[in-house]
């Protein structure tokens, strides 16, 4: 990853460290952990690796360890459910954001699946290539799971032009199977849309993984009506949600039983699955995303513990995998949890300092930032730039001006704009407790957000959630920004719709180990500080009045949930 180096040196002290290329740094620990969990060919558990953003997730997995995965007998595949975001993703010269993915224009679920369906095909085909998957372990194995006579059948009559004398009802599975596969094979040789060019016996199974795609189109179109009509009244349906995932899981199923140590060994990293979850649907007949996304946890977990799967990883910066995905899916050990946070100060400094900032300029950096590498990235960017000439041309300026000009661009591209995405979170809170959707138990007596107002009004809706939201950042304040949720076991703090509303929009993540809630960084915090600041200073004597009647009477107090190890 090299920086362009776009401004002179610093005072002609430096003229190495500006200069000099920024470096993917070693993670010996975790790079040991992650590829220890992949060295087996099959696991009984996927693993989530999980963190704030800007920790270096995925330039681990990328820069530092892809490569390796795809040496000698391994395999693997990698999908980016972010690359289709063309705006936010460095696939398409832009930078990740520092908010959520939510956020941002969501992709479609159709192009999320057919990424990972991809993906997968080209693994089973390279399988197939290295004899490791046949016609009839696909056969048996689909066999296993579907009922296949009547859609092969149908793609028999299709393939002969509707001859039913063709087709005998009287056939096995099978002898239609066999039929089926011939069929295939025999008209893409004639239409010569592939070129295969391995043996017979290749292209046999080839054919029969198309065949089975084919099949479980042909089920999934039968389906079509059901999913609308489950679409239009909101229901569950768990056939239904594992009908849409039925060709990815086969695929994998099909590749967990190939793997062979020292001979073929697959491996699927999933990046950023939190799009996934929130993937757009814009065909009735298709399930919403978060059942698909639901059904293919499900089915992995499944797999794993039945039968022992690929090594899967999960690489998200979605607080919802830190914890509560695990009790959402069955219990909180039900993933492998590798949690990151990037470097400690002593890390960072000990491998940035001389290099890249002068000492003077870290202990400024450090402070104000923290130790977070995409901030510090970027703050080394920032410093080769010739904005940072210009400012450092005058005799009055010093390096905390870069530290001010930087806070400022947080504040106004991430933090303004995902706090508004919340402040429009909290109305649609306000609406649905006008209308009766939000359970009782959460807006039990006591709680200071149980009085939202009486009627959908726009203005007086921003206003209640604008206070709430002042209210809730002044008791993180009041914590210091420690937040423990687990510290008297009643994930109070997750029923407050503000502390909901700021994880949903990125700007909060709720740690695993120790369990705090916190911002996703020291230089975030400081932006929301700022935007506190900012709107009590904005207050008039009403709004002030209303807002210290939500201190005194209704107002949040969580420094109960500063428990943590050691503390008394």
């Amino acid at each position: 990853m090299c920086l362009i180096n776009g401004g002179r040196t610093e005072r002609s002290k430096q003229p190495k460290m500006l200069n000099k290329a920024w470096r993917i740094i070693p993670r010996p620990l975790l790079e040991t952990v992650l590829n220890n969990h992949v060295q087996h060919h099959r696991v009984p558990q996927p693993l989530i690796l999980h963190g704030p953003r800007g920790v270096g997730k995925t330039t681990l997995i990328v820069d530092r360890l892809l490569d390796g995965w795809n040496k000698g007998p391994n395999l693997t595949g990698y999908v980016d459910f972010a690359q289709n975001i063309e705006d936010h993703h460095p696939h398409h010269n832009n930078s990740f954001p520092w908010s959520s993915w939510s956020n941002c224009p969501q992709p479609s679920l159709a192009e999320l699946s057919s990424q990972l369906d991809a993906c997968l095909e080209s693994m089973a085909e390279t399988a197939i290539r290295l004899g490791t998957i046949g016609s009839q372990q696909i056969f048996s194995t689909l066999n296993k799971w579907h009922g296949l006579n009547t859609a092969l059948r149908r793609i028999l009559q299709s393939i002969s032009n509707g001859s039913i004398q063709a087709i005998s009802r009287r056939g096995s599975t099978s002898t239609l199977w066999e039929k089926a596969v011939f069929a295939l094979s025999a008209r893409s040789n004639v239409n010569e849309t592939t070129k295969i060019e391995e043996a017979s016996y290749f292209k046999e199974a080839i054919a029969a993984l198309r065949l089975a795609k084919e099949v479980i189109r042909v089920q999934q179109q039968w389906r079509a009506n059901a999913v609308a009509h489950l679409n239009r009244t909101g229901g569950y349906s768990r056939s239904l949600a594992n009908s849409a995932t039925d060709w990815p899981c086969l695929l994998l199923e099909l590749l967990s039983q190939a793997a062979e140590m020292d001979h073929f060994q697959p491996k699927l990293i999933i990046n950023n699955i939190d799009v996934l979850r929130n993937a757009s649907v814009t065909d009735e007949s298709t399930i919403c995303s978060s059942m698909y996304h639901d059904s293919l946890i499900w089915r992995m977990i499944a797999l794993g513990a039945n039968e022992r799967c690929l090594p899967i990883i999960l690489v998200t910066s979605d607080s919802y995998y830190s914890y509560q995905a695990y009790m959402d899916f069955g219990f909180p050990d039900i993933f492998i949890s590798r949690e990151t946070f990037g470097w400690t100060a002593q890390e960072a400094k000990m491998h940035l300092v001389t290099d890249y900032f002068t000492h003077s300029e870290w202990a400024v950096a450090a402070e104000v930032v923290g130790p977070n590498p995409r901030h510090l990235f970027e703050l080394y960017a920032l410093k080769q730039s010739n904005y940072y000439q210009k400012v450092m041309d005058d005799k009055d300026s010093t390096f905390e001006d870069i530290i001010d000009s930087y806070l400022a661009y947080l504040q106004v591209t991430v933090v303004n704009p995902a706090i508004d995405k919340a402040l429009s979170l909290l109305q649609k809170f306000a609406v649905d407790a006008q209308s009766g959707k939000i359970s009782k138990d959460r807006l039990r007596f006591g709680a200071p957000w149980r009085h939202p107002p009486r009627t959908d009004n726009p203005t007086l809706c921003l206003e209640w959630a604008k206070l709430q939201l002042i209210d809730f950042v002044q008791s993180l304040v009041n914590t210091e920004f420690g937040v423990n949720y687990l510290a008297d076991c009643s994930l109070e703090i997750l029923d407050d719709p503000s502390a909901v509303a700021l994880l949903e929009v990125g700007l909060l993540y709720s740690q695993r180990d120790p369990s705090f809630i916190r911002p996703i960084s020291r230089g975030v915090e400081r932006c929301l500080v700022r935007w506190l600041v900012q709107e009590r200073m904005q207050m008039d004597f009403w709004d002030s009045l209303k807002y210290f009647w939500q201190r005194i009477i209704r107002g949040r107090s969580y420094r109960h949930l500063m428990l943590q190890v050691g503390y008394k």
